[in-house]
């Protein structure tokens, strides 16, 4: 079905359930427990931000989130679907319907303009070719670049290659958005541009967020919730408030 971005309805559900969640990677004779033994719950329509210094375990846990990586131990479920429990073609489907990604590095093919940038997880997810100009036009303008689609990557700002991301990330309409230090690379100015636009995808769509950075501010200024985590383990926020 053409049209809008939907708003995305699971009122007071739980949209993302981590229990008991460890990645662990053995280097040599050393464990690196990169995440040990984390139970989280984010209910559906929530703005968390996953807090902790570089080495943490936030991103492995965005990862598995994601799908991206597996758990060592635990299972990972988004809207009660066992991430493991998935065949190979439903994990690829959650990774390319469910979850929407921003990363910090903007990602976007610079041979591309934003237009053929943000169309290509529409070609990847088989969407008919019928469907996906007005899409891309959609997500465009939900970021305010309508006028730039035909722009390639090295025309724009920084600001401007990040919202082109956040348009790639939810053309396929998923229901959470994933965001690893999605600031990172940009001034602070533009980064507060740059989250108040999750914030009111967040609010408007309905949609799901979670946010990794280490900006505590940040964090307590736009999330509804925030979880720490530091070497692993958490440490605060282990319960839906």
């Amino acid at each position: 079905m053409s049209g809008a971005i939907v708003r995305t309805e699971h009122t007071n559900s739980t949209a993302i359930r981590a229990a008991g969640v460890s990645r662990h990677y053995t280097m040599g004779e050393s464990v690196i427990r990169a995440v040990d033994d984390v139970s989280v719950e984010v209910r559906a329509g929530e703005f968390v931000a996953l807090l902790g210094s570089s080495g943490s375990g936030k991103s492995t846990l965005l990862n598995l989130i994601a799908g991206l990586d597996r758990p060592s131990s635990g299972a990972i479920y988004a809207h009660g679907r066992d991430l493991a429990q998935m065949t190979p073609m439903e994990l690829a489907k959650h990774r390319s319907q469910t979850v929407g990604m921003v990363f910090q590095s903007f990602n976007l093919l610079p041979r591309m303009n934003l237009a053929e940038n943000v169309e290509l997880p529409l070609r990847l997810a088989e969407v008919d070719r019928r469907e996906r100009a007005g899409r891309v036009r959609e997500s465009l303008e939900r970021v305010r670049l309508g006028a730039r689609m035909h722009h390639r990557p090295s025309e724009l700002s920084g600001g401007e290659q990040q919202r082109a991301a956040i348009a790639r990330a939810l053309v396929n309409r998923p229901t959470i958005l994933l965001a690893d230090e999605p600031t990172g690379n940009l001034d602070s100015r533009t980064g507060e541009e740059i989250l108040n636009l999750i914030a009111e995808i967040n609010q408007s769509l309905g949609m799901t967020v979670v946010m990794v950075t280490h900006e505590r501010p940040l964090a307590e200024r736009y999330a509804q919730r925030q979880i720490f985590l530091a070497d692993g383990k958490l440490v605060e926020g282990n319960s839906v408030q």
